[in-house]
């Protein structure tokens, strides 16, 4: 007897997961994400060790462990930008219009590492 199919039911997600959870400072959390993303991005090209990213950020080894496992209650949109910085990328900041038929306007995030 063959079994029964379950319905499966979707929810449009708003672009931000942190938003769609119901998480205070979604946008930010966002922001501080799309940055990690990026850093630890920059970190396994150029194959670092946790020690030797430590001493480029100025942090110590532990905080370069939170950063790659995205553990981001300790780092602020600015240090993280600091952080992007040292590794010698530049953080560019573009304040625009926001479109019309975007909804509410928004902070991106484009990583080109």
């Amino acid at each position: 007897m063959p079994k029964a199919k379950k319905a499966v039911t979707a929810e449009v997600s708003s672009g931000n997961v942190f938003a769609d959870l119901g998480l205070p400072n979604a946008e930010e959390l966002g922001t501080k994400l799309r940055l990690c993303f990026v850093i630890n991005k920059i970190l396994a090209e150029r194959k670092l060790t946790q020690a030797e990213a430590a001493r480029i950020l100025g942090v110590n080894q532990p905080k370069v462990s939170a950063l790659k496992s995205y553990k981001l209650e300790g780092f602020s949109v600015e240090r993280l930008m600091h952080f992007a910085t040292a590794l010698e990328h530049d953080v560019v900041i573009e304040v625009r219009p926001r479109r019309k038929t975007a909804g509410t306007a928004r902070v991106l995030v484009v990583g080109a590492a």
